[in-house]
This record gives structure tokens, sequence and C-alpha cells, in this order.
């Protein structure tokens, strides 16, 4: 059995001089039987004796304001409590195994056909793909053999065990974290443009378009960039998109992230992320929402990535390709060189449900202006694309996947960054990198007030 104490937001009355915190303790009994997990939590109706034993508590000077205040205010919290309790119980499935990360995480390794991708109403009509390899593009390169062991939690030794998959438990603090509950787990841009900075979301990209494509395949290494404050991330990753820039974009995603939101912490975490409406009610990062298919038992989305590389020192970069099945059509994902992590069926798109029409490649951060200036978090290495090899972060090896399987050069690569002042690119071919560019910065300096 494990107590969990969730710690919900101080809360002081509108007579400014009476404050308290509450404490809601959540019992969450873990029980496998049958690799079925039973929950029990505090019923709603010990909540409300809780809050009027703490109303009773406070000084009868304040009592009927408080008292006014303090009702409305408990059923707001019930609510949210509601809700966030509802949340866990359709994102955390039974369990069979958990395994303690080194950095707080516990992954639960879950019977695979019970993760929540099959809880999508379209896997009603769709066999789900766990024993049938799909058809990997031609030229595939599989020499390039990196460990599955480059997380975190798989420094203690344990795994879990085949017919299942590991799955990071999300908590009631991940979910509070969130600007919403309904928000959790997405990304949030309105008017996704391209061109232009999108609700403060900048960029520094590569990027291939005009063609018809069906995957994308390249090297990035791993940087620990900080994160000026919990709302905002960095990420490197590889974007797969088609439709246009409005409410239709279609995209699937793939790469390493730093979310102090989302994760609660400063670790680079290896991460997806689909949308086929533009961020707007579709889609999720990992495996919080109905969508991808994992079947690999020996990686985590979401966990944390360990070795990183570090400035003009050692350099470590992981391997990621994601490309379009020709017997299927749902969309995998590979780490390193054979090693498949899973799918996104082709069901969960418009366009994207036959090609993309643009690929990219880079970086992106999210920049609040909390201090009324530039953010100084940074991207990739936190320095400029000009230091080039052991200081700037780069991607190599750049791939596209055509009509015909084949994994090619990029044909008319463009780069763009949005403030070249505060994250710049630049790009470069050669024999052993391919097509390569190096990107990131700082944030705020002196060009970059």
């Amino acid at each position: 059995m494990d107590l969990l104490r969730d710690v919900f937001q101080c809360t002081k009355s509108k007579s400014n001089t009476s404050h308290f915190c509450f404490v809601v303790e959540t019992i969450l009994q873990h029980k496998c039987e049958s690799t079925r997990t039973k929950f029990s939590s505090l019923s709603i109706i010990s909540l409300l004796v809780y809050f009027l034993l703490l109303a009773s508590l406070v000084s009868p000077v304040y009592s009927s304001e408080f008292s006014t205040n303090q009702s409305f205010w408990a059923e707001e919290e019930l609510h949210k409590l509601k809700i966030v309790t509802t949340s866990l119980q359709k994102i955390n499935k039974p369990y069979v195994k958990t395994i303690q990360s080194p950095d707080g995480d516990i992954i639960d390794c879950v019977l695979s056909h019970q993760q929540l991708a099959f809880d999508h109403p379209l896997f009603k009509y769709h066999k789900p793909l766990m024993q049938d390899p799909p058809e990997r593009p031609k030229g595939h390169n599989k020499m390039d053999v990196l460990s599955e062991n480059f997380q975190l939690w798989t420094l203690s030794g344990e795994s879990c065990p085949e017919g299942t998959i590991p799955i990071r438990r999300t908590t009631v603090e991940d979910i509070l974290r969130a600007s919403s509950v309904s928000g959790f787990g997405r990304k949030i841009i309105k008017h996704v443009t391209r061109d232009t900075t999108s609700n403060g979301h900048e960029h520094a990209i590569g990027y291939v378009s005009g063609e018809e494509y069906y995957g994308a395949k390249a090297r990035i290494n791993v940087w620990v960039p900080i994160v000026e404050n919990e709302y905002e991330f960095s990420l490197s990753q590889m974007w797969i998109i088609s439709g246009s820039f409005g409410e239709d974009l279609n995209t699937i995603e793939a790469g390493w992230q730093v979310s102090p939101e989302l994760y609660g912490d400063n670790y680079p975490r290896f991460f997806t992320y689909w949308t086929s409406d533009a961020y707007q009610a579709t889609g999720c990062y990992n495996l919080l929402c109905s969508g991808f298919v994992q079947t690999n038992n020996k990686i985590a989305i979401g966990a944390a990535i360990s070795p990183t590389s570090s400035y003009d020192g050692g350099q470590f970069d992981i391997t990621l390709l994601i490309w379009k099945d020709p017997k299927h059509g749902n969309w995998w994902l590979e780490f390193g060189s054979g090693i498949l992590i899973g799918y996104w069926p082709s069901f969960l798109f418009t366009h994207l449900g036959d090609h993309a029409n643009m690929v990219q490649f880079g970086g992106e951060i999210v920049n609040s202006m909390s201090l009324g200036s530039h953010t100084s978090t940074q991207m990739g290495s936190g320095h400029f694309a000009e230091e080039g090899f052991s200081k700037a972060s780069y991607f190599k090896n750049m791939q596209v996947v055509d009509w015909d399987n084949n994994l090619i050069s990029l044909p008319n690569l463009k780069v763009l960054a949005d403030q070249p002042n505060c994250y710049d690119i630049q790009e470069g071919v050669n024999n052993v990198w391919g097509n390569y560019i190096y990107y990131g910065g700082p944030g705020r300096n002196i060009k970059c007030p």
C-alpha cells in the first residue's frame, strides 16, 4: 500500500487576514490480483467533513465571511479533485510490476493490450499490430547500434516482463502543475504559423517541403538546457507535418525535451507528440491519451535520458526514425537501429493518413517573458550554431523517406530561425555526417533583450 500525500495550493481568504493550507491524503491501494490493480481513495463525503472541520478552526471574527467564501472554494476544489482523480484512473492502467527510478519516477509495467491507446473507440474496428513487424525503409543502416539502456530507470537492472510495456506513472502533482486539468499533457498553441512565433513558441529549424514525404531519420545530441521557469520548455525534435498551418494541421513529433511543468524536474526526457487539428483538441505527449501504441518493453516514453552531452567534452546522441509502413499505413517509431518502440495508427490523422508535405528538424522553446524581457531559457546546448562540434547542438545524418520507402538525403534543405539573435541555425553537408545542422542559443543576451 502506498500513501500519497498530495498538497493542494495554499488559499487565502478575501479578508486577507487568515489563511491555511489543507492537505488531502489520498490512499491508493495497489494490489496485483490476476494482473489487475484495485484503487481505493477517500470518499467525497469524507473530504467534505474534513473541510468543515478545518472551517471550524478558523477565528470566529471572520467566520461568516470565511464560511461563505470557503464553501464556494471547497466546492471548486472538490470538483477539481474529482476531475484529477478521474484523469489519473484513466491514464494509470493496472500494472503487473513497478520499478523505482533514481530520478523519482515510478515505472509501471502494464500489459500491452491494456495500454491507454486501446481505449480509442476506432480500435474497435482495427486490429492492433503487436506481432506484425513493419517493412523498414531501404537504405536503413543497421550498423549504428545504440544500447536500449539510455534511460535512468534502467540503471536499477530491473526491466519489464515480455508482454508488458514500461509507462511512467502520472501523479496528482503532475496534473496540478498544468495550466489546466484539460490541458495536461498537451501543447497549447493557438493560430499556428511557420514563419513567425506562435504564442511565445520560438524555433530554429531545418526543413524540406514541396514533395511527398513518408518519414524521416536523424541523430540528435542530447543536452540539459536551462529552462527559466516551470511554464517554459526546451526541446529538440523531428516534425512530420501535413495539412496547412491552420486548424487542419497534422503532426507526428519525437525527440528530447526539458519540461518542468510536464515532468516536475529539469532532466532531458525522450518524448513523442501528435495532433490532427493543430494542437487544439486532439493529441498529447507520450502515452497520456489514446493514440500512440507502444510495442517495446525496454524503453519508457517520457523517461529521463542518461548520459548527456557536455560542453567541449563527450557527446551523446540518439538516432530516431519515423516512417509510414507500406504494409498497413501506420507511422512507426524506431530508436537506434532496429529497436521498434511503437506506432501511430493511420486512423488518428486526416492528411497524414496519406503522406507528409513537410519535415522539420531542430529546436523549440517557449518564451513567456515572465520577467518582462526575453526568456533566458536555452535551446539545445545554450550556445550558438557557429561554435560547432562539442559546443553547439546538432542533427546529423538527416534523411527523409520517399514514396518508394527509400531513405534519401535531404533535397533542398532550408533553415529558419524565428529569433536569430536569441537562437540561430546553420546547415551543412559532408561525407560523414551527410546533411546536418547546428542550432541553438542562450536566449536573453545583449542582442536579444
